[in-house]
């Protein structure tokens, strides 16, 4: 497989366990997405506000949007669990084209990342994918372990792309959230 093609089921793998955590955190009760919880972010809404923001800053790096660091640093965290899950799928499905659009040459090509003070810094397209996907599967993870002390059961995230896997997510991309 090619790397391109990786990347494509890196998008499509994001998107589907976006989905299935932001439907558990949907099924919240009041109070528990924003409780305190222990992580790095402190809380389900803190992590998952930062997934997003973190996306943002990147997603406008690989599209050469020249926002930099204003792309992180305007964003608003979203207070409502169902505004942040239909930010979430509009950057996911953003995240998605990107990586269809990309070829093999894209691969070794150069972005900058403005890091504001610390400076510009060129990046190959390749591996800001890599710590997109790197990123969020981490941070994910700590939502994932944070629902562990709610009323809402994690839902299971790892099962995508084996073939052994594929009926536990049929379909599933088509249903409504």
């Amino acid at each position: 497989m090619d790397l391109q093609t990786h990347f494509k089921k890196m998008a499509a793998n994001n998107r589907w366990s976006n989905r299935r955590l932001m439907r558990a955190v949907l099924a919240l009760e009041p109070g528990e997405f924003e409780a305190p919880r222990t992580g790095f972010f402190p809380s389900i809404a803190k992590t998952l506000n930062h997934i997003l923001a973190v996306d943002l800053y990147y997603l406008d790096a690989l599209e050469e949007g020249g926002r930099g660091p204003s792309a992180f640093h305007d964003f608003v965290a979203f207070e409502d669990p169902v505004a942040l899950a239909q930010a979430r799928r509009v950057e996911d499905e953003r995240l998605i084209a990107l990586c269809e659009r990309l070829g093999s040459a894209d691969m070794a090509r150069r972005v900058v990342t403005d890091r504001g003070e610390a400076g510009r810094f060129p990046e190959l397209v390749g591996d800001l994918l890599a710590h997109l996907f790197l990123h969020q599967i981490h941070h994910r993870g700590q939502v994932h372990a944070m629902l562990s002390g709610t009323t809402v059961k994690p839902p299971q995230l790892d099962e995508f792309f084996l073939d052994f896997d594929a009926p536990s997510r049929r379909g599933e991309m088509d249903e409504p959230d």
